[in-house]
């Protein structure tokens, strides 16, 4: 993708000079151009009245390349219920036999509340990879 639109022999715009100004500075602060070359470049970049004219400062650069897409981030921050399917599970488990055996102080809280601390710390953390 050339950063110079055709038709070559319309009359460039400001915002065409510019896209071709920056091209010009990321180029030089990647060390391909010195600064008088980039200097002399910049001053005909501004004296460009047809697309034609910004032709020949890029020609000899290498063409942008395009950013990459974003990604999601590697850790998701978002409930879901298979993730905490053991947890509930357990939870209910160990209430039962809180019930079961009297029901007097609910000692249940301290392994469900530990349980709960570290599955939110660590959620979505952990993700079943299959890999051939």
């Amino acid at each position: 993708m050339s950063i110079v639109p055709q038709p070559y022999e319309l009359l460039a715009s400001d915002a065409e000079r510019e896209r071709v100004a920056e091209a010009l500075r990321t180029h030089a602060a990647a060390g391909r151009l010195d600064p008088d070359e980039h200097e002399q470049r910049l001053e005909r970049v501004y004296a460009a009245r047809i697309r034609a004219d910004l032709l020949p400062l890029v020609a000899d650069l290498p063409a942008p390349t395009a950013p990459a897409p974003a990604r999601a981030p590697a850790t998701d921050r978002r409930w879901s219920l298979p993730q905490f399917l053991p947890l509930v599970l357990l939870s209910v488990m160990l209430v039962v036999i809180w019930a079961a055996t009297g029901a007097d102080y609910f000692w249940p809280v301290w392994p469900i509340g530990a349980m709960a601390v570290s599955a939110l710390k660590h959620r979505g953390r952990h993700r079943l990879r299959i890999t051939a």
